[in-house]
């Protein structure tokens, strides 16, 4: 199974920062994380990048066990 790693917010929404989730496409990854995480998680998802093995990714990007799927919700703050 692919695994996903998520930052910041998304982390903090999920209560974990890794594990490893079932699909085919980075779409049905992101799907399985909405449905675990629930709705705060789904409203970081909808703002996040998302990476695969280093590189921007779109969501019917097929992935495999070997893969590395990266949220990363938009940073703010600083002077």
């Amino acid at each position: 199974m692919p695994v996903l790693r998520l930052f910041a917010r998304a982390r903090q929404e999920a209560g974990v920062s890794q594990l490893s989730v079932p699909g085919s496409t980075v779409g049905e990854v992101l799907d399985d994380a909405r449905s675990r995480f629930g709705p705060g998680f789904a409203e970081v998802l909808d703002h996040a990048a998302v990476w695969v093995n280093g590189e921007p990714a779109d969501p019917d990007e097929p992935v495999g066990n070997d893969d590395e799927v990266a949220v990363l919700p938009p940073v703010s703050g600083g002077t």
